[in-house]
């Protein structure tokens, strides 16, 4: 399945490739099959995703602005360049203190 907004053999910006919407978390899949995702993330401030778990590490890199990661009771502030992993199984929340970019890669 060809992934239109992410052609490949071709360069991008990911901070282009996803826009801030009013009071939202907009999310755009760059890459999805059966060894795990990449997903984009936009979130304009105030917005988050609620704690949870998944059966998989994920690893947050921060492309534009501040967020901030729960992870299992402890708080981090994440700037631009700033990356973390959220372990599996651990409960771990994301949070926009200010509006942010992110880049979630998950590896099954």
């Amino acid at each position: 399945m060809e992934n239109k907004a992410f052609p490949t053999a071709e360069k991008f910006s990911m901070t282009d490739k996803v826009a801030y919407a009013e009071g939202s978390v907009v999310s755009k899949i760059i890459i999805r099959n059966d060894k795990g995702n990449v997903t984009l993330f936009a979130f304009d401030k105030g917005e988050f995703l609620s704690e949870h778990t998944a059966p998989f590490d994920a690893i947050v890199q921060i492309l534009d602005g501040i967020g901030e990661v729960v992870i299992d009771g402890n708080s981090f502030e994440l700037n631009v360049g700033e990356s973390i992993i959220m372990p599996a199984n651990i409960r771990h929340a994301v949070m926009a203190t200010e509006k942010f970019k992110m880049l979630l890669t998950m590896i099954k």
